[in-house]
């Protein structure tokens, strides 16, 4: 690859890799705010990773697509084919909400929106290893840094990866 290559043409695997993680149901206003960071996350050249479902995932996936960048869902079930339609590379695991995990590993920071109960555990399991999250509009706990806009979780989530925005 020559160095003239954007970066949206660089191997995934050398891109940070943004969790968005949420509620697979939300209100028309939250998935606005996700599918604003799922586009920031694109324009910043990084790989959007999440649950692959609907609510703040499919919009997170969605905002990311219409930014030219790479979705990937990692799946509670069986099938590649339950991911919303704007994840990329659909990975079945088959370990229902066990799969978590997968998310927080694969993930370098994450970044909160909204969410139930999975999104708490998704959240806690990010603290202990050690993960940054970022939250906005999220559970309000130690250890998650407080965003007020897309665009601040972005910077935060962002800080010290190497990459800079465009």
């Amino acid at each position: 690859m020559s160095a003239s290559s954007s970066m949206s043409n660089c191997s995934s695997r050398n891109r940070p890799h943004i969790g968005v993680i949420g509620g697979s149901e939300c209100a028309t206003e939250v998935a606005q705010l996700a599918e604003r960071v799922g586009a920031g996350i694109a324009e910043r050249g990084g790989v959007l990773v999440c649950g692959g479902l609907a609510g703040v995932m499919e919009a997170a996936c969605r905002g990311a697509k219409q930014a030219g960048g790479t979705t990937i869902g990692i799946l509670p079930g069986h099938e590649r084919a339950a991911a919303n339609e704007h994840v990329d590379i659909a990975i079945a695991t088959g370990l229902g909400e066990a799969r978590n995990l997968s998310i927080i590993r694969t993930a370098d920071r994450l970044i909160a929106i909204d969410g139930s109960h999975g999104t708490l555990s998704e959240i806690g399991f990010a603290l202990r290893v050690g993960k940054r999250v970022v939250g906005l509009q999220t559970w309000d706990i130690a250890g998650v840094i407080r965003a007020e806009s897309p665009e601040q979780a972005l910077d935060l989530a962002f800080e010290g990866l190497g990459q800079s925005p465009g």
